[in-house]
């Protein structure tokens, strides 16, 4: 799935990414260690994966989008 950082924290590495759809959806530093980043900056393009529905939906990978 591909979506836009939104947010970052460097110091915590949890943020928010925005869905194609406008949806804000958070992600812990967990999620972002996963994927091997050292920095994100508000409006690249990455992609994610997630797990679970409704409230329990949550990201659990963030890397950049290549093609």
């Amino acid at each position: 799935m591909q979506a836009t950082a939104y947010t970052y924290d460097p110091e915590t590495h949890s943020g928010q990414v925005l869905l194609d759809d406008g949806t804000p959806v958070p992600f812990d530093g967990k999620a972002f260690e996963a994927g091997g980043l050292r920095l994100l900056r508000p409006g690249q393009r990455v992609r994610i994966e997630t797990e679970g529905t409704g409230e329990d939906f949550r990201v659990t990978l963030v890397t950049l989008q290549t093609f």
